[in-house]
């Protein structure tokens, strides 16, 4: 595993390049209700734990979008930089899929592949990778999406 500052050399070459994992990452009541907040988001399944006990789920589950917006942090621990970058942007998502919910209290973290990296002009890079946010102690991960990234390196 490969991890931090990279060559650029080295980063042009990096697809299929496995990456982590990154350190795992509560989702407690509190996380959940505060991106309910954020989001105006107030479905039971989220904040009544009450009434989410009675569903399949037993118990408050987070928001998808809370899992996916998480992999910022998370990705952001196990992700190659190329040496001399600037910055790198969020690009876009090619494809997302949920496959299983994070029930309160799991703890979840990030794996990422380098599927593909394209160098443009003027020092940036495209970079797609597929992202798969496991839940400890399960089988199955939350979500695997596959993502964009473009990074602007210093010539």
């Amino acid at each position: 595993m490969i991890e931090g500052n990279i060559s650029v050399e080295g980063f042009k070459n990096s697809a299929g390049t496995e990456l982590g994992p990154s350190e795992w990452l509560l989702i407690d009541q509190e996380r959940i209700n505060c991106f309910a907040d954020a989001t105006n988001d107030h479905q039971f399944i989220h904040i009544d734990a009450e009434k989410a006990a009675a569903t399949p789920f037993g118990s408050t589950i987070a928001h998808g979008f809370l899992s996916l917006s998480l992999i910022s942090h998370l990705a952001g621990q196990i992700m190659l930089n190329p040496e001399g970058t600037v910055m790198g942007i969020n690009y876009g998502s090619d494809k997302v899929r949920y496959l299983q919910p994070v029930k309160v209290n799991n703890r979840i973290r990030a794996r990422a592949r380098i599927d593909k990296v394209n160098a443009r002009p003027g020092g940036q890079f495209m970079v797609k990778y597929t992202v798969t946010v496991e839940i400890e102690n399960e089988e199955r991960p939350a979500l695997v999406a596959e993502l964009l990234s473009l990074y602007v390196v210093k010539q």
